[in-house]
């Protein structure tokens, strides 16, 4: 009987053969090679950013349980937090940076519904449904009820950990980090500064992107990113090699627009329902992950006026729970 051998195993002599741990290596370097010449892609990038100013298009959140892979700012006891973070470029294979996942989080009789839209995939959602016909009806009262259950946006992407005073173990480390609304329109204005004067830059990039002083303030319950700003532009690192690795512990983004992400719409109508007619008591708000920030406004209620674009995503959960 012959026995076959995979080229990574030992074979009879007693050598490991490596041919395809050298064809992975001279892989990996030819794409990094490829990231550095792209410098990111940042014309890609800018369209992305005009095309993610109007909000009629495709858009999750799944995580009711701590994911160590995620980021999340730490606020002292005076209400203000700060860190210093890297946006880091698209993962290997994927074209963006960033992904967006559109949710929904409103309470009612029936108790919490949090759960992410299916408008996100560019699927017809039951509360976006509902909200258009709150809205239409023209009813104050109703377009106040739909307000309330309205879509929010939120941004997931790679960064790097340069400073963080609260947890300082996290730093020189990658992580994802959730973001919403306020923060990504620091990163547009970045890329498509407002003044002749000011030159763009890429944050996204680690050769000519820039590091981003988060600094949060506690205003009216919610947190607030007003005086965070990008630094000067300058590399990631000083040599190739310590970018290559950070750049080799990027996490994949695409999963988070993947299926398992979402309940079906028949699922979704069925938990609505119970939602609001209180037929059965819902998860409790400890439960459940925070929703993503509101959007702005039109005729469908997907896109109906926001109370209030500046909510954190960990802000907002809170000021729920405390209006129980």
């Amino acid at each position: 009987m012959r026995t076959l051998i995979n080229k990574n195993d030992t074979d009879y002599t007693g050598n490991t053969k490596t041919t395809n741990t050298k064809i992975h290596t001279r892989r990996n370097t030819m794409d990094f090679e490829t990231l550095k010449q792209s410098s990111s892609n940042f014309d890609k990038l800018t369209k992305a950013i005009e095309a993610n100013l109007n909000p009629e298009d495709k858009q999750n959140n799944k995580s009711k349980y701590q994911d160590d892979r995620f980021w999340k700012p730490e606020l002292d006891k005076t209400g203000n937090g700060f860190a210093v973070i890297r946006f880091l470029p698209a993962p290997t294979g994927e074209d963006l940076p960033w992904q967006r996942v559109w949710s929904h989080a409103f309470q009612d009789v029936g108790g919490w519904y949090i759960e992410n839209s299916l408008t996100t995939l560019g699927h017809k959602d039951p509360v976006s449904e509902e909200n258009t016909r709150l809205w239409n009806t023209g009813l104050d009262s109703d377009k106040e009820i739909a307000r309330k259950r309205k879509r929010k946006l939120s941004y997931y992407s790679n960064i790097l950990v340069v400073s963080d005073p609260k947890h300082p173990e996290n730093e020189g480390k990658v992580f994802l980090y959730k973001f919403g609304k306020k923060i990504f329109d620091k990163i547009t204005e970045a890329m498509q500064p407002a003044f002749e004067d000011e030159a763009a830059i890429n944050p996204f990039d680690f050769w000519k992107g820039a590091n981003f002083k988060l600094k949060i303030r506690k205003v009216d319950g919610y947190w607030n990113y007003d005086k965070s700003e990008f630094e000067s532009v300058s590399a990631l690192a000083e040599n190739d090699d310590k970018i290559k690795s950070v750049w080799s512990t990027q996490h994949a983004l695409k999963p988070f627009l993947a299926a398992d992400n979402f309940k079906t719409y028949e699922e979704l109508k069925e938990k609505l329902h119970r939602v609001l007619s209180g037929a059965r008591k819902t998860e409790s708000v400890e439960a459940a992950d925070l929703p993503p920030q509101p959007n702005g406004s039109a005729k469908s209620m997907n896109d109906s006026p926001a109370a209030s674009d500046d909510d954190d995503t960990m802000s907002y959960f809170s000021k729920l729970a405390e209006d129980e």
